[in-house]
C-alpha cells in the first residue's frame, strides 16, 4: 500500500514529519500547504532533496479557510497538521467529515476536548483522529503508557523530559528549537497532575529538583511547566494515584525565568510603558528572541525523556524506568527536537492509514505505547529501559 499525505504547515517540524512519511510511512505523494506559498516550495525541495526522490509538493493556503482546506485534503488518506494549535479544531471538523485520518501538534488542552466532540462523525466515517502529538504531549505520555502496561498494577507515574542545547553557553544555557511562543506558554499558568488520585493544578516553576543522566548530559534540574501531558490525568484518574511530567533544564534556568514571570512579563493584558501601550510577552518575545532563538542558526541540540513508573508486577512491587536521549542529526540536518517532535506525530499518521488504531477522536495516552516504542528504534531513537523488582 501506499498513501497521500497532506501537511499544514512547512515549519521545521513538518518537513522532519514529511521526511519519515517519505521513508517509512509509505508515502506515495506530499503535499506541504502553508499560508506562505514559498515556505511550501522550500519545505517540499527539502523533503525532496533528502528523500532523494521528487515526492512532495506544494500550495499555498491559510488553514483558517475552511473552503480551501477541504478542496486540498479532499481523496487524501491523512493530515498532519504542523500548525500553530489554533487551527487543529477546524481541521478536525474537515477531517472527520471527509473520513480522511488528522493527527496534530497540539498545544492547547481545551482546543483538545473540543476535538473530541467530533469522535461519533469520524467514527462514521472511519476517521482516526489523534491530538496532540509530538514530544510533549505526546512522545512522553507514550513512553508513559509503555511504562505502565509493564506492570499488572501501575500506582505512580513521573515523566521528566526536555530539549537542551548540546553545547550550553553562559548566560542563558539554553537555545529554543521552537517558537518563542511556544515556550512562554509552557511557563505559564498551571500544569495539571494526578495528586492522590485527583486531578491537581500545580503552578509552573515550582517543585524544582535535579536529576543526574548518563555523561555527557550529566546533572539537569527539574521543575513544573503547563499543557504537558494533555488530557492524560483524565484519562488515567482512578488507575493511578500520581502522575506528573516535568521539564528538564540545565541549573540556574528555572529561577531566571520563573523571575520573569513574577515581574509580569509573561503577562497577555496591556501595561502603559511611557507614552505607549504594550503588551508584556510580546515585548519579551521581542527581548528574548535574538539571544535564545534559532531561527537561521544551526542548533546541535540534545533531547533527553525519562519515564519511571512504579506499582505491582507479578504480586511484587516494582518500578520500570524508560530512558530516550536523542541528538542532533548530523546527516540529515535535523535537530534532535524535530526528529522527536515530528516524527512522533508521523509514527501515528502512519499507524492510522495502516488501521492499526481505531475510527474515531483517540487520546494521544490511547495509543498502544508499544506500537510507539517499537517504530520509535526502527528510527534508530536510543531507548533504554530497565526494571526494578
Amino acid at each position: 500500500m501506499s498513501y497521500t499525505y497532506v501537511v499544514i504547515g512547512a515549519g521545521r517540524q513538518g518537513v522532519a514529519a514529511a521526511y519519515d512519511l517519505a521513508v517509512l510511512g509509505e508515502a506515495r505523494h506530499l503535499l506541504f500547504v502553508d499560508a506562505s506559498e514559498e515556505n511550501a516550495r522550500q519545505a517540499a525541495a527539502a523533503t525532496n532533496r533528502l528523500t532523494g526522490r521528487n515526492i512532495a509538493s506544494a500550495q499555498q493556503g491559510d488553514a483558517r479557510d475552511g473552503t480551501r482546506m477541504a478542496s486540498l485534503v479532499r481523496g487524501a488518506d491523512a493530515i498532519l497538521s504542523a500548525a500553530h494549535y489554533g487551527v487543529n479544531l477546524g481541521l478536525t471538523r474537515i477531517a472527520a467529515e471527509f473520513g480522511v485520518h488528522l493527527c496534530d501538534l497540539g498545544g492547547n488542552t481545551d482546543i483538545v476536548r473540543s476535538q473530541h466532540a467530533f469522535d461519533a462523525v469520524a467514527r462514521s466515517r472511519g476517521a482516526t483522529i489523534v491530538p496532540d502529538c509530538g514530544m510533549g504531549p505526546g512522545l512522553n505520555v507514550s513512553l508513559a503508557a509503555y511504562t505502565m502496561a509493564q506492570l499488572d498494577e501501575p500506582r505512580e507515574v513521573r515523566i521528566w523530559d526536555g530539549g537542551l542545547p548540546q553545547h550550553p553557553n553562559p548566560p542563558w544555557d539554553f537555545q529554543s528549537t521552537f517558537a518563542m511562543s511556544g515556550l512562554t506558554n509552557e511557563y505559564d499558568g498551571a500544569a495539571h497532575f494526578l495528586r492522590n488520585g485527583q486531578v491537581t493544578a500545580v503552578p509552573c516553576f515550582a517543585d524544582l529538583e535535579e536529576l543526574e543522566f548518563a555523561p555527557p548530559v550529566g546533572r539537569l534540574e527539574a521543575f513544573v511547566t503547563s499543557g504537558g501531558l494533555s488530557t492524560a490525568p483524565w484519562t488515567w484518574q482512578g488507575r493511578l494515584d500520581r502522575l506528573e511530567n516535568k521539564t528538564l533544564r540545565y541549573p540556574g534556568h528555572c529561577a531566571r525565568f520563573k523571575a520573569y514571570q513574577e515581574l509580569g512579563l509573561l503577562g497577555l493584558e496591556r501595561v502603559r510603558a511611557g507614552d505607549v501601550d504594550v503588551v508584556p510577552r510580546d515585548l519579551f518575545h521581542a527581548l528574548l528572541e535574538p539571544r535564545i532563538g534559532s531561527a537561521g542558526t544551526l542548533v546541535r541540540d540534545v533531547c533527553v525523556m525519562r519515564v519511571t513508573a512504579s506499582g505491582m508486577r507479578r504480586q511484587r512491587a516494582a518500578s520500570v524506568t524508560i530512558e530516550l536521549v536523542d541528538r542532533y542529526d548530523e546527516v540529515t540536518g535535523f535537530t534532535a527536537m524535530q526528529r522527536l517532535t515530528g516524527w512522533h506525530a508521523a509514527i501515528i499518521a502512519g499507524l492510522a492509514v495502516r488501521r492499526r488504531l481505531p475510527a474515531g477522536v483517540v487520546a494521544v495516552e490511547r495509543v498502544p505505547g508499544e506500537l510507539i516504542v517499537s517504530e520509535g528504534r526502527r528510527r534508530g531513537w536510543a531507548i533504554t529501559e530497565r526494571t526494578t523488582p
